[in-house]
């Protein structure tokens, strides 16, 4: 889902963007902890990755603001120090997961995604909807016993409908969720939208993805 990555290290947070849309997420950089401050407080963030050792204000200072104002979003930091005591710092401010770098990109992922499933009520770590099912963790959608093969960014657009199913979502909060833009081309939702009812409608005689004329789209929750 969306991401803030608040990273001095340029070449770091890059790679980060890079291998986090690899993986189906739509990821916001943040090179200063007033830059990710700021962009924390007005964007729509499934989960935040906040450097400690930052320019201008600490990882620590910025989870600590954060919280202060009552923003839960799930905080994940990152940090070359690993002595218990600054993990201890850090989960004692409010943030949710620490990493230490060096790090597996593997684990981050895995963390990520444990993160954003965490509170079961609103992120259940299976989504559903009739007999269309898909699991973030496992990456696998299923519409009853048949298995589904997507593209990252099919699974990406499927993912975002079915945790915001039976609401009408518009082309450019698509947009910005799951390419991380609102400079695309807005025809290319529904080019997606098209590639995905080939494959979890159409060959099942269903119509869970469904188009509110002038408005956007709606993913059913009953599966269509």
């Amino acid at each position: 889902m969306r991401v803030l990555v608040v990273e001095d290290e340029r070449r770091m947070a890059a790679a980060l963007q890079r291998g986090l849309q690899a993986e189906g997420f739509a990821v916001d950089l943040a090179h200063d902890g007033e830059e990710g401050l700021h962009a924390a407080r007005q964007g729509d963030y499934d989960v935040v990755v906040l450097d400690i050792m930052l320019p201008r204000l600490s990882g620590y200072n910025v989870c600590k603001q954060l919280r202060a104002e009552e923003n839960w979003v799930p905080i994940l930091m990152l940090s070359a120090k690993d002595g218990e005591y600054d993990m201890a710092d850090g989960l004692d401010l409010g943030a949710d997961d620490y990493l230490t770098k060096p790090f597996s990109y593997v684990v981050l992922v895995a963390r990520l995604r444990a993160l954003m499933r965490r509170d079961a009520g609103r992120r259940p770590s299976v989504l559903v909807a009739g007999d269309l099912s898909l699991d973030p963790a496992r990456r696998r959608v299923e519409r009853g016993q048949s298995a589904i093969e997507l593209t990252p960014r099919e699974f990406a657009l499927l993912e975002y409908l079915m945790r915001r199913r039976d609401e009408v979502v518009s082309k450019s909060e698509i947009l910005e969720h799951v390419w991380d833009t609102f400079d695309t081309d807005p025809n290319v939702v529904e080019v997606y939208v098209g590639y995905l009812r080939r494959k979890i409608d159409a060959p099942f005689g269903r119509n869970a993805l469904q188009t509110v004329r002038g408005a956007g789209y709606r993913l059913a929750g009953d599966g269509g």
